[in-house]
C-alpha cells in the first residue's frame, strides 16, 4: 500500500493546502521566520484535522429508487428518481450524487445535494435517453460526502438497481383484413383448417351473451336455429413475422440502418396483429423463434401481450450465423406469413419464396439496402427486382421498400393492393 494512501480522500483543494503548509514551515524554518511557521503548521494541519474528522463521522444514510417507465421507446425518455433519507441524528454535509448509467442511455447523472439534516430526505431525478434498443441496469449509485471546507471527501456506494427495456418504435398500420389459415388452441389437440372451411367444427346452441362472431352458419341453416362454435373450442388467426437477422443483409449503422429499420417494421406489424386478435410467433430468417425473457411461449397472443413481443424485439441483433440454407420448413406450415428481408441472392430467394403453401397468404416487405447507403431512394438494385418477380410467381405479396418508404403505405400496398409495391 502506498504509504501516502491516507491521504486519498484529500481533494485538489486539500491536497493543496497542504503541501503549501508543508513548504510555507520548510522555507520559514530554513530563514528564522516564527510567524510564518505558524501559518505553515495551520495550513498544514486544517486539512489533516477536516480528514480526520471525515473519517471517524458515521453518515447514516438509505436510498431508494424508482423509474416513471420501465419500457421505452427509442428515441423517447423517462425519469429515474433517487430517494435519499438521512437516518443518523447529524446533518450530512454536502452530497454529491452519481449514478451509473450505460453509454446508450446518456452520460452519468452527477447531482449536488444540499444539506440533509438528521431524519430529512430528498428526492434528485434525472432525465434517460433511449438512444439504442436493449435492456440495460442502471445503477448502482455512489455518494460522495465533502466536509465544509471542500478539502476531503469520502465515497458511499449502493447495491440497489433498476432494468430499463429500450424497445422499437411502433408505427401505426391501417387496418387491412387478413385470410389464410386458423390455428386450434385451448385444451383441445392443436389443428388446421382453411379460413373459409370450417366443417369439422361441432356447434352448440347460441347462449345470449355469446360472440355473434363464433356463429357457425352452415349448422344454423341446417337447424333453423343460431348455433355457435363451443367455447372448449377457441381459434385465432396465426401469423408467422419472420425477421432477417443475418448481418451481411443489412446496410447503414445504428438506429438508422436497414436492420433497424427491419425491427420497426417487424415490432409495427406485431402490435397491430397482436391488438386485433391475432396470435403472433416471431421467427429470425433460420426459423429460430425470438422469445420474451418473461416468457418461454413461441407465440403471442392478445393485447397484452404487446409488451412482451416489444420486450423480445429489444435485444434482437444480427447474426453471423443465420443463413436461409438451414431453414426448417416445418417452422412455417401453418397460418400468414410475413417476411421481413434484407438482400437476397438469387438460390436465397428461390428457397424462401417455396415456404407459401397452397392457399396459405404470404406477405413480404423486401429491403433495398442500397439506399442506406446514400444512394438514390428509387429502387433500382436488380436482385431486389428479381427476388420481388420470385416471390410474387410463387404467390407472395412483396413490396420493395427503401430508406425514405412510409412503413404504413408499404403496409397497405400488401394487404390490400396484391400488386408489387414499389417506393
Amino acid at each position: 500500500m502506498n504509504r501516502w494512501g491516507f491521504l486519498s480522500p484529500l481533494t485538489r483543494r486539500g491536497h493543496a493546502l497542504l503541501w503549501s503548509g508543508v513548504v510555507v514551515t520548510v522555507v520559514s524554518l530554513l530563514f528564522g521566520q516564527r510567524d510564518f511557521v505558524r501559518v505553515g503548521i495551520f495550513l498544514a494541519a486544517l486539512p489533516l484535522i477536516c480528514l480526520a474528522l471525515m473519517s471517524r463521522t458515521k453518515f447514516r444514510l438509505s436510498l431508494t429508487r424508482s423509474l416513471a417507465q420501465n419500457r421505452i421507446p427509442v428515441t423517447g425518455t423517462t425519469t429515474s428518481a433517487l430517494r435519499l433519507h438521512n437516518v443518523s441524528r447529524m446533518s450530512s454535509g454536502l452530497l454529491l450524487v452519481e449514478d451509473a448509467l450505460p453509454w446508450e442511455l446518456g452520460r452519468p447523472q452527477r447531482l449536488v445535494v444540499d444539506q440533509l439534516g438528521a431524519n430529512q430526505w430528498r428526492d434528485v431525478t434525472a432525465t434517460l435517453h433511449g438512444g439504442a434498443r436493449g435492456r440495460y441496469t442502471i445503477g448502482p449509485a455512489s455518494l460522495t460526502f465533502v466536509d465544509p471546507f471542500g478539502l476531503c471527501r469520502t465515497t458511499r456506494r449502493f447495491t440497489t438497481t433498476d432494468t430499463l427495456t429500450v424497445v422499437p418504435t411502433t408505427v401505426p398500420l391501417p387496418a387491412a383484413p387478413l385470410q389464410g389459415d386458423w390455428s386450434g388452441v385451448g385444451d383441445s389437440r392443436a389443428r388446421a383448417i382453411a379460413s373459409h372451411g370450417d366443417d369439422d367444427v361441432i356447434p352448440r346452441e347460441y347462449r345470449i351473451g355469446d360472440d355473434l362472431r363464433r356463429v357457425h352458419w352452415k349448422s344454423t341453416a341446417r337447424s333453423g336455429e343460431l348455433m355457435v362454435r363451443r367455447e372448449e373450442q377457441p381459434w385465432r388467426n396465426r401469423v408467422t413475422v419472420i425477421l432477417d437477422t443475418r448481418t451481411g443483409a443489412h446496410r447503414g449503422d445504428g438506429i438508422t440502418s436497414s436492420f433497424e429499420w427491419s425491427v420497426t417494421a417487424v415490432a409495427s406489424i406485431g402490435a397491430h396483429l397482436l391488438e386485433r386478435g391475432f396470435g403472433v410467433r416471431l421467427l429470425t430468417i433460420d426459423g429460430t423463434p425470438i422469445v420474451s425473457t418473461n416468457t418461454t411461449s413461441e407465440t403471442f397472443s392478445g393485447s397484452d401481450s404487446v409488451g412482451g413481443l416489444l420486450d423480445a424485439l429489444a435485444t434482437v441483433t444480427n447474426d453471423a450465423a443465420a443463413d436461409v440454407a438451414i431453414i426448417n420448413p416445418e417452422a412455417f406450415a401453418d397460418g400468414v406469413i410475413i417476411a421481413v428481408l434484407g438482400d437476397l441472392s438469387a438460390p436465397d430467394a428461390d428457397r424462401l419464396s417455396s415456404l407459401r403453401r397452397s392457399r396459405t397468404l404470404a406477405l413480404a416487405l423486401l429491403l433495398d439496402t442500397a439506399s442506406w447507403t446514400g444512394r438514390s431512394q428509387i429502387p433500382d438494385d436488380p436482385s431486389v427486382t428479381r427476388a420481388s418477380a420470385v416471390f410474387t410467381f410463387s404467390g407472395w405479396r412483396p413490396a420493395i421498400c427503401g430508406r425514405e418508404t412510409p412503413l404504413a403505405q408499404a403496409w397497405q400496398s400488401i394487404t390490400v393492393n396484391p400488386q408489387v409495391g414499389v417506393s
